[in-house]
């Protein structure tokens, strides 16, 4: 039986040099015995929410960007958010962060210009990363990805261009591994 590691992030190693998941973070959406499926949390287009939500008014966070959320069907919009209240009929991936999953969600979120919560952070992200039976862990055996188990809230409060470092920096500390990449090798 595999332990599904939904809600964690995986965090690519340091060797891993797939252009699709080069320091990447991925959140784990699902996770069983047949697949896997997450989203790449820290790779922002250069197309913000408002260039690619034209159609829709009024739009929240217009000039926020959408995010690469992996290389599989990326026509596919999701919504990751902190709203507790639309929370109760969304699915929660992990404490206090939602995936979106109605179209009811999606225009509570993005699409009002007072949303139900004063304070709700999301993100927009088209495609996602999945993987077939055993692929993720035998990418995993290999040495590919780490596992961080995710505080719901970092990925929407934290700078996305930083959150690679930020969560190497976390699992460093939780496995007490020393840095892979020394700079000067006398440090050692």
């Amino acid at each position: 039986m595999t332990v599904s590691l939904q809600g964690s992030f995986l965090i690519a190693a340091h060797h891993l040099r797939d252009p699709n998941f080069y320091r990447s973070v991925v959140l784990i959406l699902e996770h069983n015995s047949q697949s896997a499926m997450g989203l790449v949390v820290n790779r922002p287009t250069g197309t913000t929410i408002g260039k690619a939500l034209a159609e829709h008014q009024p739009i929240n966070g217009i000039d926020a960007p959408v995010f690469c959320g992996g290389p599989v069907e990326q026509n596919a919009l999701f919504v990751l958010h902190n709203s507790m209240t639309l929370g109760k009929q969304d699915q929660e991936i992990a404490p206090g962060l939602y995936l979106a999953g109605s179209e009811h969600s999606f225009d509570e979120v993005v699409c009002r210009t007072a949303p139900t919560d004063t304070n709700v952070q999301f993100r927009l992200l088209c495609g996602y990363a999945g993987w077939g039976a055993g692929q993720l862990e035998s990418e995993m055996e290999r040495g590919d990805w780490n596992v961080l188990s995710t505080a719901g809230s970092l990925m929407l409060d934290e700078d996305p261009y930083g959150l690679w470092e930020l969560c190497v920096r976390r699992l460093n500390h939780v496995t007490r591994v020393l840095q892979q990449d020394v700079h000067n090798p006398e440090w050692n």
